[in-house]
């Protein structure tokens, strides 16, 4: 679950160029690209505006379907990709495929249609978002691997669905959450436990991303690894919001990002004898775009250079470039990692000290005053970056290290 560093900005008008290069040549060879058609609605590759020379796209998905010789399914998919210009990561093993790349529109959703002609990924749901500024990847790592998501659950019976928790299309848990919130009063709905009605509200995602949004009623989780997360395998923790549930008369209603480690952690809890478990469908991303921010605050944590979205951002016809969520003054649930101040941009930025590589909110005194850090400490470590003048992912170590080393030649 770590970002990757930003595609370098003046790399657009190379991979434009060499885009339409492509473009071009795959037009008038025989057998080439047909052109896209939209789906069922939550099925398709609809998202993302209309289509323009250059215009790129994230596209996200996974799918856990039994595939009898995952490293030849890489082969196959290596081969499809050859010559398009996407970026990003691609797992696939024997239990499915975990995807979130970038790329030319064209390329990133012609991969994703050709993906959906194979019976066993027909109903796979394809979660697009808009990328102003060239790739959210760095680079493409397409690649069989053992686990589909960091900690190792491939020894989870993740194939059968019976499993897995029930999902809730976006519609339903809209629904869900205002019947559990209209009969609560605040005072009553700690840890998100709705006691009438038995309804405990679970965000299966890290606690930086819970900092700069979440649903109403949600408690901050604990960790910030999913690996760690221990929900519901603790008998007694006030930190734990399963602590002591009813596992047969409570329902859990669970939600992450895309809706991949809600599946993976239901499947724990329910071999721990949870009984009533729900998952957000096509996770969080799926619902601002179908329901909008009902029930949920602040911004939307993504891993890739982006870090952060608005809820308008899965409505791309009204998305600004450089736009960013600014909290009501009524919600103050985001602060600073230093002082502990309101912050009202909700973006991360790591550390300026590669060692310590901290992903933290900071107000701008902050910032300014520890020079990017996230302590004073970290000032005076030997391997420093300069602070950015927005809260974007830093490049590789060497850039810096070498135009430091210029500069003092020319000095």
């Amino acid at each position: 679950e770590r970002s990757p560093a930003t595609e370098r900005g003046d790399e657009r008008p190379r991979l434009l160029r060499e885009g339409r290069r492509r473009r071009a040549w795959r037009a008038h060879r025989p057998g080439g690209v047909a052109a896209l058609t939209p789906t069922a609605e939550g099925q398709g590759v609809d998202g993302g505006g209309t289509s323009a020379g250059g215009e790129f796209v994230v596209v996200n998905f996974y799918h856990f379907v039994p595939i009898e010789n995952p490293k030849a399914e890489v082969s196959k998919h290596q081969m499809f990709l050859q010559g398009r210009d996407v970026h990003g990561r691609i797992y696939i093993n024997k239990q499915g495929i975990n995807a979130q790349y970038s790329g030319l529109r064209e390329d990133a959703l012609a991969y994703a249609e050709w993906l959906k002609e194979d019976d066993r990924f027909s109903g796979i749901l394809i979660q697009i978002s808009p990328t102003l500024r060239g790739h959210a990847f760095p680079r493409l790592k397409l690649r069989y691997k053992p686990s589909l998501l960091e900690g190792g659950v491939s020894h989870l019976p993740l194939i059968d669905p019976t499993m897995r928790a029930t999902p809730l299309s976006p519609s339903e848990w809209r629904l869900r959450l205002q019947d559990m919130n209209s009969s609560v009063e605040p005072s009553s709905n700690e840890r998100g436990l709705n006691h009438n009605r038995k309804i405990l509200l679970l965000d299966v995602r890290n606690g930086y991303e819970w900092d700069i949004g979440h649903f109403n009623g949600a408690q901050r989780p604990d960790v910030d690894c999913f690996r760690s997360t221990t929900f519901g395998q603790t008998e007694q923790s006030d930190s734990d919001p399963l602590a002591g549930v009813d596992k047969a008369n409570t329902e859990i209603l669970m939600y992450c990002t895309g809706g991949i480690r809600c599946d993976v952690y239901s499947t724990i809890l329910r071999k721990r004898g949870y009984q009533n478990l729900f998952t957000l469908s096509g996770g969080v991303s799926h619902y601002l775009k179908s329901e909008g921010p009902v029930g949920w605050v602040g911004n939307l944590f993504v891993f890739d250079s982006r870090l952060s979205l608005p809820p308008s951002a899965y409505k791309p016809e009204n998305i600004a470039e450089g736009e960013v969520e600014v909290l009501p003054e009524s919600s103050t649930f985001a602060s600073c990692y230093i002082c502990r101040s309101h912050v009202s941009e909700l973006r991360h930025r790591n550390c300026a000290n590669l060692d310590c590589n901290l992903l933290f909110l900071s107000c701008p005194s902050c910032m300014e005053e520890l020079r990017g850090c996230c302590c004073p400490d970290c000032t005076y470590a030997p391997r420093l970056r300069p602070v950015h003048p927005a809260n974007q992912r830093y490049e590789k170590w060497y850039i810096y290290r070498d135009s430091e080393m210029q500069r003092n030649s020319l000095a």
